[in-house]
């Protein structure tokens, strides 16, 4: 279901990026993605593109390998940059 205001996803405009880059139509990598055995219509793909869908982590991996890149390549670099050598504390617990 697309989402109204917020991105669902920060991966969309990478596997754009990655697709065209391969030279596909998003017709043709939906094809791509059913004969791997993941179930995307060329709509589906087009939501996830323009980040009104979210992306689970099965479907990351799947498209990541389809496009010939690692997951970790899917994700905008300014968001890696960001978090690059930062360690985040875990939260902790109000006493009761």
């Amino acid at each position: 279901m697309p989402r109204k205001k917020y991105p669902a996803n920060v991966v969309g405009p990478q596997i754009r990026k990655a697709r065209k880059k391969l030279g596909m139509t998003q017709e043709q990598f939906a094809a791509r993605c059913q004969l791997a055995g993941l179930d995307i219509s060329r709509s589906t793909l087009g939501q996830i593109e323009a980040r009104l869908r979210y992306v689970s982590d099965e479907e990351l991996i799947v498209l990541a390998s389809l496009l010939g890149v690692s997951a970790d390549h899917l994700y905008p670099g300014e968001l890696t940059r960001r978090l690059r050598g930062k360690t985040l504390k875990p939260r902790r617990e109000k006493s009761r």
